[in-house]
């Protein structure tokens, strides 16, 4: 299961062994009142055990940008720093680590773990800056990895991190037809919840090394047992990629503009959640 940042960090009261400890953990935690988010001076927080990818290469930092990064990474030397930019908070930098993403004084002092909301324009910022780094990430695997169920002219795409044996993904696939009927592309990708070595991942990869994955597919989801097969497949490297993008459960669906809609919804209700975020670009083009 994925944490969240602010469940890595160990509670105050869950550490402290007597007053003088308490007093030391209460001084060094203050509220930001304006954005609801706790606010963490750097040097009495517990190492963290963070999740990402290898860094990208780095373009020149600013210096604001380098303390961000020292900051963090003397908190969690193994921490993977996928990208540092400037934040829409004033004095602060972004920082996304795998998944997720925290705030960073310019002086490195104070960390911001939580969701920045635009108020006035009524956005979640937070969400909307990882969902740019999320397509990035699942536009990244071509059509020829994925298992596509889709209408003759589709206006919609959905992409569905998909377990063989999970109960809300075989409703969901069970509704197939009418997610096409209603313009809606459906690309699965593989995400067996019980990791690598498990029945779950072995049927995912039988199904993708049948002779026709689509009827494979369709067959495993209806319960029945794939026959075992082995071949070079895609499914260790699309679990790992769900990993990346914050799939902590199964079905996790994500559009086009790499927003996480979350999970299983019926048809009509993924088609108005569609139409509401608007026209995208659609994932997975190449390849």
């Amino acid at each position: 299961m994925r944490l969240s940042l602010i469940a890595l960090f160990t509670e105050a009261h869950a550490i402290v062994r007597d007053r003088e400890d308490q007093k030391a953990a209460i001084l060094g935690r203050t509220f930001h009142r304006r954005t609801g988010i706790t606010m963490i001076k750097l040097p009495v927080c517990l190492t963290l055990a963070l999740l990402g990818l290898a860094s990208f290469a780095q373009a020149a930092e600013t210096p604001e940008d380098a303390a961000a990064r020292k900051a963090l990474k003397e908190l969690v030397p193994q921490a993977k720093v996928d990208l540092v930019e400037p934040a829409p908070l004033p004095g602060y930098r972004q920082v996304i680590v795998g998944s997720q993403m925290v705030y960073i004084s310019d002086d490195g002092k104070y960390m911001l773990q939580g969701t920045l909301y635009d108020a006035q324009n009524k956005r979640d910022l937070t969400a909307s800056r990882l969902a740019v780094d999320h397509k990035k990430k699942v536009d990244a695997v071509p059509l020829s990895k994925r298992i596509v169920f889709a209408p003759d002219k589709p206006k919609y795409k959905i992409t569905v991190f998909t377990d063989i044996d999970c109960g809300y993904c075989r409703k969901l696939h069970g509704q197939i037809a009418e997610y096409n009927k209603r313009g809606i592309e459906v690309d699965y990708l593989f995400f067996p919840r019980s990791g690598p070595n498990s029945p779950s991942f072995d049927k995912a990869v039988s199904v993708w090394c049948a002779a026709d994955r689509n009827a494979a597919f369709t067959a495993a989801k209806a319960g029945k047992t794939p026959e075992p097969r082995k071949c070079d497949n895609p499914i260790a490297d699309e679990y790992k990629l769900g990993a990346e993008v914050g799939v902590d459960g199964t079905p996790t669906v994500f559009a086009p503009d790499g927003t996480k809609i979350g999970g299983y919804l019926p048809p009509d209700q993924m088609l108005v959640k569609l139409q509401n975020l608007g026209t995208a670009t659609l994932a997975g083009t190449g390849g």
